[in-house]
């Protein structure tokens, strides 16, 4: 700190240096700096791990998201499923659930299921969207497939899902 000759108290800046200039340049840094480590990259989450499902007649190899990170992440900038493959969601809690498709490119259906893997709803998501799809029930399960998966397979609400891990 610099005495001025009114004897107050300056700080030691050139004058062409503003502190609306340098909080900007910190922020355009910090900014790049997470760039450049991918962290503002759009990137699905890799791949997790998988179980071979029973959906109603139909065998189903599921990625499992089962923390809230990989909950919220889910299917998020995939931009393609393979054949009878999704994403099964398992919940600690017995609660309704909602889900939306922010992020998500791929049309998707969602099958909830209650505790025993009975299916009490499937709802058809379309891509790109904020708007909610909600269980309306306490579920245990949520199952993302391609969207028309479930009616092209004669997969129906009441179906039961066999296969489902323990919470």
């Amino acid at each position: 700190m610099l005495k001025s000759k009114e004897g107050t108290m300056r700080h030691p800046l050139p004058s062409w240096v503003s502190w609306r200039g340098l909080i900007v340049i910190l922020i355009v840094s910090i900014a790049m700096t997470f760039e450049i480590r991918g962290y503002l990259q759009p990137h699905p989450q890799s791949q997790l791990p998988s179980i071979q499902l029973q959906v109603g007649s139909q065998p189903v190899q599921a990625e499992v998201a089962l923390t809230p990170e990989e909950q919220e992440r889910g299917l998020m900038f995939r931009k393609s499923l393979p054949d009878n493959q999704g994403m099964l969601f398992v919940f600690q809690k017995l609660q309704p659930q909602c889900f939306w498709m922010h992020n998500t490119p791929l049309p998707l259906s969602i099958a909830f299921m209650n505790d025993g893997g009975k299916i009490i709803s499937i709802q058809d998501m379309a891509p790109e969207t904020n708007v909610g799809h909600c269980s309306g029930k306490p579920v245990r399960y949520a199952l993302e497939m391609p969207q028309g998966w479930y009616a092209a397979k004669g997969v129906e609400y009441g179906s039961d899902v066999a296969g489902l891990p323990a919470p």
